[in-house]
């Protein structure tokens, strides 16, 4: 491998300033004569394959929560993902009612636990359509808060303009 006049420079100027541990490595790997050394393949999880993410809560329920989803992903493409998995009974990406792209999440439903724990490990972290994702437990939805309705109105589904007043 043939350094630049620039690159070398910096490398016998690493090699002088750093500790004899680091400068064997930066030789091995910089000045080694047989040839360029093979690279590992790159891990499919941005942790790498061994790492164990700690305190993540025990699922309670078969359906799991999906964030970092690209925004080309589609419901068969996130099922088609997580079918290895176990039997996967629904695998939805929320998207905008108005412009109908997504919305970068979804979910899925598995048949049992035990499969939806075992996709969430395997799947935890890793590349679907060039994105990273994130798989977690679904939580269950909030209730909205109800809608305060104007007491005072007699005409069911009119309201008035209070700037201006009612005419009538």
């Amino acid at each position: 491998m043939a350094l630049s006049s620039s690159s070398s420079a910096l490398l016998r100027r690493l090699l002088r300033s750093s500790t004899p541990a680091s400068s064997s490595a930066l030789r091995a790997t910089f000045c080694s004569s047989s040839g360029p050394s093979p690279t590992p393949p790159p891990p499919s999880s941005i942790f790498g394959d061994e790492t164990e993410v700690a305190n993540v809560p025990p699922l309670t329920t078969p359906k799991l929560f999906v964030s970092g989803l690209s925004r080309l992903t589609t419901d068969e493409k996130l099922k088609g993902a997580f079918a290895p998995f176990g039997r996967v009974l629904e695998a939805k990406v929320v998207t905008d009612k108005v412009s109908g792209r997504s919305k970068g999440f979804g979910f899925v439903r598995y048949a049992t636990i035990e499969e939806a724990e075992n996709a969430r490990q395997e799947m935890n972290a890793k590349f679907l359509d060039g994105w990273v994702i994130f798989v977690d437990p679904a939580k269950p939805r909030q209730p909205k808060p109800a809608t305060q309705q104007d007491t005072n109105s007699s005409h069911a589904g009119f309201t008035t303009n209070r700037t201006v007043g009612w005419c009538g």
